[in-house]
C-alpha cells in the first residue's frame, strides 16, 4: 500500500517518498511517481561486498541479496510497472559477472517483470551486459532530467541519486541519522531532487555537507525530507539570505 501521506509536489506532478521496511523512521530509500506508475530508485551498487573481497576486505557476500529483495518489495507495495535507477547500479564494471545464481535470478525476474531503464553513473559508465532492460546515461522525461550526479547550475527540474543523503540531527541528546531525500527550490518556483542510496551497503553522506548544497544551487531553499510517523517532515538545511 502507497503511504499517500508521504506525497510531495514537484514539478507540478506528485511523488510519494517511501518508508524503509523497516518503518518510517528508519528514514526512506525510493520515489513512487503515481501517474507514471513508475519507482526510482538510486545507487545499488550491487555486488559492493564482492568488490572489497577481492582486495581482502571480505564482508558478508548477500548485499545484492537484499537490495534485490527491498526493490522487490518496493514494487510489491507500489505495484510500479517501470523502474528508473538513477545510476551506480553495479559497484564496478565486473558486478554483473560476479552476481551469484540466486542473485541473478532474482535480478531477472524482476526485469522480465518491470521495465526497467538503467541511467549510468560514476561506478557503471557503461550497459551492463546480459542485464534486462534499456541503458542511457540521462533521461529527459515529463519536462524532468534524471541523470546520476546534479548539476550545478541546472535549471530544468532535475531527479538524481549520487550523494547518498542522510539527515544528521541531534535529538534530547541524542544523534539521530535517517536517509533522506534533498530537496531544493529556486526563485521560479521550481527546483531539484536528490534521493537517497537506495543499496544495502552504501552508507550516507550528511545532508547538509557543502558538496550536496553546492550541487543544488542555485537555489532559494534546500530541505530533507524525512518520512516520519505519519507524515512527512521537512527540515531545512539551507536557505538564501
Amino acid at each position: 500500500m502507497v503511504p499517500v501521506s508521504f506525497t510531495f509536489g514537484f514539478c507540478g506532478e506528485e511523488f510519494v517518498l517511501l518508508p524503509c521496511a523497516q518503518g518510517g523512521t528508519a528514514g526512506s530509500r525510493a520515489l513512487f511517481w503515481p501517474r507514471e506508475n513508475a519507482l526510482l530508485v538510486a545507487d545499488l551498487h550491487l555486488e559492493k561486498a564482492s568488490f572489497f573481497a577481492r582486495t581482502g576486505q571480505f564482508l558478508p557476500p548477500y548485499d545484492s541479496r537484499e537490495t534485490l529483495e527491498r526493490l522487490a518489495a518496493a514494487i510489491k507495495a507500489t505495484g510500479a510497472r517501470r523502474v528508473y535507477t538513477l545510476g551506480d547500479n553495479f559497484h564496478d564494471a565486473g558486478g554483473p559477472a560476479r552476481l551469484e545464481s540466486h542473485a541473478a535470478g532474482m535480478l531477472d525476474a524482476l526485469t522480465r517483470a518491470c521495465e526497467f531503464v538503467w541511467i549510468t553513473g560514476n561506478h557503471d559508465k557503461g550497459p551492463s551486459a546480459g542485464i534486462g532492460g534499456t541503458f542511457v546515461e540521462e533521461l529527459e522525461i515529463a519536462g524532468m532530467v534524471l541523470r546520476h550526479e546534479a548539476k550545478a547550475g541546472e535549471v530544468r527540474p532535475e531527479l538524481s541519486g549520487h550523494f547518498h543523503p542522510r539527515l544528521q540531527i541531534r535529538v534530547s541528546g541524542r544523534h539521530i541519522r535517517r536517509h533522506c531525500a534533498v530537496q531544493s527550490t529556486d526563485a521560479m518556483g521550481a527546483g531539484r531532487v536528490i534521493l537517497p542510496a537506495f543499496g544495502a551497503l552504501t552508507g550516507g553522506m550528511d545532508a547538509a555537507d557543502p558538496a550536496i548544497l553546492a550541487a543544488l544551487q542555485p537555489a532559494r531553499k534546500i530541505e530533507a525530507l524525512v518520512p516520519a510517523e505519519k507524515k512527512l517532515a521537512r527540515f531545512t538545511l539551507w536557505q538564501a539570505q
